[in-house]
């Protein structure tokens, strides 16, 4: 738990619904209740919530248990998936959404809705939100997308749709924009590295050599300036991920739940 802020409403959406999940425990103590995994998509707003330097708590959804599937937890996010953020105006889910809800709400880590750097990273977000990270999914569950022993096909017709993916983010990553280089953090660049992380280390059991960071050199920075900053230092010691989760990846050894 990360401070203590009134929170009177409690959950509009939980109480509407009749449903009470073992993780809403009443009115929250702080703004913002992350249901995360370790490791898995919830990473991404830790991250952002640690560098926006928000008081948040944390409740597990542990995938080991499969959760996720429970009615609790689909009366937060009907399609099972993590993460869900609480919210004093309901709870989000969709990792794009969550992002720029708390951008935009904070006036942090983005351009401003009228800013003229808006539009280019609006594209970017919604390109790692709708095509990278979709594509990731299927890399990852090939299995949920076609029968399990042609798995390895389909994941070998995708990597070489995401080594097209990352080299056009490296060449926007060569541009320096303020919301996509080193030196200035943006909700993408953390959504970006986290999605790289995931592309060293999983599927566990599959080929992953397709994969060199050094192959996105400016990405590769911008990973590197990652690894120290206090957010990433803060998530290391919450979800166990080792001493450089983005450049030099080791799979989560978390004191609770499970990856994957």
């Amino acid at each position: 738990m990360r401070g203590k802020y009134a929170f009177p409403k409690g959950n509009v959406a939980i109480e509407a619904s009749g449903i009470r999940p073992a993780s809403y425990i009443g009115a929250m103590t702080a703004p913002y209740r992350l249901h995360y995994a370790p490791d898995n998509a919830s990473l991404v707003i830790r991250l952002v919530l640690e560098e926006m330097g928000l008081p948040f708590e944390t409740v597990l959804v542990d995938r080991r248990r499969n959760e996720q599937d429970s009615a609790a937890y689909r009366a937060l996010n009907p399609n099972g998936l993590i993460p869900v953020l609480d919210t004093p105006q309901g709870p989000i889910f969709e990792t794009a959404a969550i992002l720029l809800w708390l951008a935009d709400t904070h006036k942090q880590l983005a351009p401003a809705p009228n800013s003229p750097d808006r539009v280019a990273f609006l594209k970017w977000l919604f390109f790692a939100s709708n095509t990278l990270h979709a594509d990731l999914r299927i890399l990852f569950y090939a299995e949920k997308y076609i029968d399990p022993v042609q798995a390895e096909t389909l994941r070998e017709g995708i990597r070489p749709r995401l080594r097209q993916h990352l080299r056009v983010l490296d060449a926007e990553a060569q541009k320096a924009p303020d919301w996509l280089q080193a030196d200035t953090p943006s909700v993408l660049s953390f959504y970006l590295a986290c999605q790289m992380r995931w592309m060293a280390l999983y599927p566990a059991s599959a080929d992953r050599s397709w994969f060199q960071l050094r192959d996105t050199p400016h990405l590769q920075d911008i990973l590197t300036r990652l690894d120290s900053r206090p957010a990433t230092q803060a998530a290391i010691a919450a979800e166990g991920l080792g001493v450089t989760p983005f450049t030099s990846p080791r799979y989560a050894t978390p004191e609770e739940g499970s990856a994957t």
